[in-house]
């Protein structure tokens, strides 16, 4: 046994991983990650932007679909498309096992449609009915622009990932656009469900940038507190909303809770611990969507044990501290969110620039 699977087996947490590559489906790798407790798959534009750059893996492909007369727009869809089919694949025994909890995998909408609801309602409803399968998740930001998108997936009965999130205020439209959703969806609602991608180490980054601003000792003493405190918040807010009579209205025709899903759980400031945002954030009904080096760091000296509401005063005390020292948390995370995008934005357009040069060397 692994501690991926004690995470699941002992704390009903879902690791996923936050990572695919084309040489793991052909050579087996994602397979022998699903044996070692692996149980769903995140991706993004930045991983697709590594691996098909730093590979040539998609070259034989990308040279056929030129052949049809595909633009490098079509292509790049194309070669995300046949990866995303491969890992269903790969997933679907732990889908059906699970009976639809995990085995999922995510593939994200047009990060350029982020400020574009019509766009996202568009994009994300074409790539779900393009795929066809029950165990994918279309990742739609959770901007202001794009909420109305998972309400209208969710009651379309289309399962959604509604990612970067990094305010707890954000977080609450996003459990609502869910639950309006599921009310307005008619029929059965067992197989329809959600996670929402709450990012957590980006939060530090910023949070302790700001307090390398003030003076004093307090501060340094909360840098890197204010993270996990942020996600044991959202936890709260979580088992709140996911409970009354509301919920249980929608418990009744069949509603599956959305599991809050930590994201970006590798540390970024080597002080801290590797596996900070993984000991730390574990509960049950919750997911963590790991990169390679954490899953190794986890596997190595990884704690499994309940943390996630452990102590939810110490992180009210924690985000109260940070407050009346003058971090704005609202703000934090409209910068983030902004930085985010934008970092997506960026790694989608470096991608099709070099699968552009690329085409030009294949032709």
């Amino acid at each position: 046994m692994t501690r991926l699977n004690d995470l699941f087996r002992e704390e009903s947490q879902s690791p996923w991983l936050d990572n695919l590559k084309r040489g793991w489906l052909h050579s087996g790798e994602l397979q022998d990650w699903v044996s070692k407790g692996i149980r769903g798959v995140t991706s993004n534009p930045s991983i697709f932007e590594k691996s098909m750059t730093e590979t040539d893996d998609y070259d034989a492909q990308l040279k056929e679909l030129l052949l049809m007369g595909k633009d490098i727009t079509e292509c790049y869809w194309d070669l995300v498309l046949s990866d995303i089919r491969g890992a269903l694949e790969v997933l679907r025994p732990t889908f059906d096992e699970s009976n639809g909890m995990d085995g999922y995998v995510s593939v994200e909408v047009d990060p350029r449609l982020a400020r574009d609801s019509i766009g996202t309602i568009n994009a994300a409803r074409s790539l779900h009915q393009e795929i066809n399968k029950p165990n994918v998740l279309i990742k739609i930001p959770a901007t202001k622009e794009s909420l109305p998108a998972v309400e209208t997936m969710i009651s379309e009965g289309r399962s959604v990932n509604v990612t970067l999130i990094f305010s707890l205020s954000r977080y609450e439209e996003v459990m609502e656009a869910y639950l309006s959703g599921l009310e307005k969806c008619s029929g059965d609602l067992s197989n329809v469900t959600s996670v929402a991608s709450f990012f957590i180490s980006r939060t530090d980054t910023e949070v302790d940038k700001r307090l390398d601003a003030l003076d004093g000792e307090r501060p340094e003493e909360l840098k890197g507190e204010a993270a996990v405190a942020l996600g044991q918040k959202a936890y709260g807010l979580f088992k709140k909303t996911f409970s009354g009579e509301r919920w249980e209205a929608l418990v009744a025709r069949g509603a599956n809770v959305q599991r809050p899903l930590w994201a970006s759980t590798s540390t970024k400031n080597p002080e801290y611990p590797a596996t900070l945002y993984v000991d730390t954030l574990i509960g049950p009904n919750t997911v963590n969507t790991l990169p390679n080096a954490t899953i190794d760091a986890f596997e190595a000296h990884g704690t499994v044990a309940r943390t996630l509401d452990a102590d939810p005063e110490k992180a009210e005390e924690i985000l109260s501290e940070l407050t009346n020292l003058g971090v704005d948390f609202e703000d934090v995370g409209s910068v983030l969110e902004e930085e985010g995008i934008t970092s997506f934005i960026n790694s989608f357009e470096n991608l099709i620039k070099n699968l552009s040069s690329k085409a030009a060397s294949l032709q």
